[in-house]
């Protein structure tokens, strides 16, 4: 699902923009999960703005300036595409755009100061306490398989991390106990998050039991290993997630970020700090975090509305 072909009779894309805008779409439908209809809205204005751009002369992501986008902008506004289409593929550009920099094909965004239509920010999916319990009790079984994918998912919820950080997580990045995991985000930032009694439990019978059968485990760095003693890649991280989904009754849209998102919104309406949520989320800005200070809004004013007798 993530290849990007040429339409017949295009252009093939300038390698530099093809490399880039595949990293991108993988990552958003691996990492963030993206439905397909999302996932192909996205293929498709980022890769229009892509040849726009090659029409131009402009084959490297550092050839691109605001002045180029304005005039993509003025481009789809002749064509008479609704506002909320410009809005959304502009969203679209500057999501893959973000994503070159902080994998490092770009020095800086050439965007960010681009003032633009805003469509209108929505929550993030979120499930609760008992979907989650439902969701992490999915494997039951003695048998390594399991056993890893239970250590998984509560690594996933108990700490909050991306799926492309829980799969790279090496043994050296654990703390003797387990009560502290180190995860290396965006851009090789690394951070430190606590892990409760359940995820240091799963943890522990994964590495004494689970793993050591593995083929090369000995031998391996990494924490989670595949069938054969690879390295899962994010898309098998993100199959086990779906699986776990399918075995809990719950929609087939849950994504590995929904766990990240369900981590920070509980974590807000236990009463946890909103700097401290950041730093264990690894946002760089707290403006990304306050997203979940809204949800938390809507738990308590639906907690307002059933408790209180003016409710």
């Amino acid at each position: 699902m993530s290849r990007v072909t040429s339409a017949v009779g295009e252009r093939e894309l300038p390698p530099a923009f093809r490399a880039g805008l595949a990293d991108f779409l993988e990552s958003a439908r691996v990492e963030a999960g993206c439905a397909r209809n999302t996932w192909l809205a996205y293929r498709h204005d980022v890769e229009r703005f892509l040849r726009f751009a090659q029409s131009r002369e402009r084959v490297r992501w550092r050839d691109l300036e605001p002045e180029l986008l304005v005039e993509h902008l003025e481009a789809l506004r002749a064509r008479r595409l609704a506002e909320s289409s410009v809005a959304r593929a502009l969203s679209a550009i500057r999501m893959c755009l973000r994503h070159q920099v902080r994998e490092g094909a770009l020095a800086k965004d050439p965007f960010a100061l681009f003032e633009g239509p805003r469509m209108r920010r929505i929550l993030p999916h979120l499930l609760d306490a008992h979907e989650v319990e439902r969701l992490l009790n999915a494997f039951p079984g003695a048998d390594w398989r399991p056993q890893r994918d239970r250590a998984l998912l509560e690594v996933l919820y108990a700490s909050g991390a991306r799926i492309s950080e829980a799969v790279a997580l090496r043994t050296a990045a654990l703390e003797p106990s387990l009560r502290v995991l180190s995860l290396t985000g965006k851009g090789g930032k690394t951070r430190l998050v606590p892990v409760g009694g359940r995820a240091r439990q799963a943890l522990e019978q994964w590495l004494a039991q689970g793993r050591r059968t593995r083929p090369g485990a000995e031998r391996s760095e990494l924490v989670f290993l595949s069938k054969t003693g690879r390295a899962l890649d994010r898309r098998t991280g993100w199959i086990i997630v779906k699986s776990a989904a399918r075995r809990a009754g719950l929609t087939a849209e849950l994504s590995p970020h929904w766990l990240r998102h369900s981590f920070a919104s509980h974590l807000l309406e236990g009463g946890a700090d909103l700097r401290a949520v950041q730093e264990m989320l690894g946002h760089a800005s707290i403006a990304t975090t306050e997203i979940y200070t809204h949800v938390d809004a809507e738990h308590v004013h639906g907690l307002h509305r059933l408790y209180h007798p003016r409710g």
